[in-house]
């Protein structure tokens, strides 16, 4: 094949999008800004680099939707599964990598593809021929981000991001602090033992909060607002929305038990899961945070075990732009105005690093079909990738529309099947079982069309 695809942006979509398209033929040129262009939120230059958390959430594809992502990717040779399953950290129940081999497996296969050419440089006009995807993720540059905002002729919605601090484990009191997953979740010990748990009593805790209510924050430039993602809200905010918020969220004390005192339950716990495949780093699970610097320092070593705590990167906060897709987007994640730019991944309005790269994967995927002249067939919206993109293209109400996780509620329903929370178990076993029919028919029919 001689079609070449542009992509822009080497993240979670845009790496699994260059690996798709490359390997059904097509000759691809990615495009990262990066390290020439630096963002508040990368360290590195490599693609795939993670910037918020270290995991991909859970692996469990039978109870899951997450999980069944992973699933589904996997058996379409998703480069970010394949990769992230091979760097692969004890986290109960859950997917999470050591972030920097990750970043460095993927940036070494799509480097040494022979279909791919890299080039380090900042787009930051809309392409006016050509087949492009744009995957530039939540921190697209202020000129890109420009651009679409004048081609579109609407405001890109945007919320605030923040980053979970990483302390260094030797600096942690393992007199105080434990290891367990919570219900001591997973199949080997390293699994049932792979978050730390900082225990408090509710003294503690309420002194806690009280800390976190009075804490400087980072400051909004004027004219912003800060209009949260309800699945990564600083623990800030969560605590100015009632002060029992955190105990029922990321500081909950339920399935766990301390190893130094097991007759006395916890009013509250923190949790830290590892970072990295050696152990040395420690992220502090849910506590995303706009803390200015010196207020997190104060804060966090008033959590018992982390009072001489040492911190290899503090909390931090960045603008997340994303498109009204349903607006803006046809079925095929064309921009309806120019239907040569597909967009995949965050800035499509999906939320987290599995949903980013499994709409990257399907724009490559749709990308080689309209360049080779074939017809792709419908996604199932009975599968996670397919209810996804559904709703992303469609589904939601766009006057609403905010970014969204995938979940058992963008499926169609299910008929025959227990309704509420006693019958979930059952429910969700169907929702899955049915889509991993859906979904391997329908990658077998891409390959019958492509024969």
């Amino acid at each position: 094949m001689t079609q070449i695809l542009n992509i822009i942006g080497g993240g979670m979509a845009g790496s699994e999008a260059a690996w798709q398209a490359a390997n059904a033929g097509l000759q691809v040129i990615m495009h990262e800004m990066r390290p020439k262009v630096e963002t508040f939120a990368h360290r590195t230059g490599h693609l795939g680099e993670m910037v918020c958390s270290n995991s991909f959430r859970s692996d469990d594809h039978e109870q899951n939707a997450v999980g069944l992502l992973h699933w589904e990717m996997l058996q379409a040779d998703g480069l970010i599964m394949k990769t992230a399953y091979k760097h692969r950290l004890p986290a109960g129940g859950a997917l999470a990598v050591d972030r920097d081999p990750f970043a460095q497996s993927v940036t070494a296969a799509l480097t040494a593809h022979p279909n791919i050419r890299i080039v380090y440089d900042e787009v930051t006009t809309l392409p006016d021929d050509g087949h492009w995807i744009i995957a530039t993720g939540p921190l697209t540059s202020g000129a890109l981000a420009d651009a679409i905002k004048a081609e579109t002729g609407a405001e890109a919605l945007a919320f605030f991001d923040a980053i979970a601090p990483i302390v260094y484990h030797d600096s942690i009191d393992m007199d105080v602090a434990w290891m367990q997953s919570r219900y001591d979740k997973g199949a080997t010990e390293a699994e049932r033992t792979a978050y730390l748990n900082c225990p408090m009593t509710k003294d503690q805790y309420e002194a806690f909060i009280d800390a976190l209510l009075a804490a400087d924050k980072t400051a909004f430039k004027e004219g912003e607002t800060a209009g949260y993602f309800d699945g990564c809200l600083p623990i800030e905010v969560m605590a100015e929305r009632g002060r029992e918020t955190l105990r029922f969220g990321p500081m909950k004390p339920v399935g766990l038990t301390n190893a130094h005192q097991p007759d006395q339950k916890p009013y509250a716990v923190v949790q830290l899961r590892r970072d990295n495949a050696l152990g040395t780093l420690f992220n502090i699970v849910g506590f995303q945070t706009k803390m200015k610097y010196a207020a997190q320092k104060s804060v966090f070593k008033m959590i018992p075990g982390l009072q001489d705590a040492e911190f290899a990167r503090l909390g931090g906060i960045h603008r997340n732009t994303f498109l009204n897709a349903p607006t803006l987007l046809d079925d095929q994640m064309r921009l309806r105005s120019r239907p040569n730019i597909r967009f995949a991944g965050q800035i499509t309005g999906v939320e987290g690093y599995v949903e980013s790269a499994a709409m990257g994967l399907l724009a490559g995927r749709m990308a080689v079909a309209e360049l080779t002249g074939r017809a792709l067939p419908p996604v199932p919206n009975t599968t996670a990738m397919g209810a996804l993109v559904t709703h992303i293209t469609g589904g939601a109400d766009a006057k609403t529309f905010q970014p969204m996780n995938v979940n058992f509620g963008l499926f169609p329903p299910l008929e025959g099947v227990k309704s509420g929370r006693r019958g979930r178990k059952e429910r969700y076993k169907a929702y899955t079982d049915r889509a991993k029919i859906d979904w391997s028919a329908w990658l077998e029919q891409m390959l019958l069309d492509a024969a």
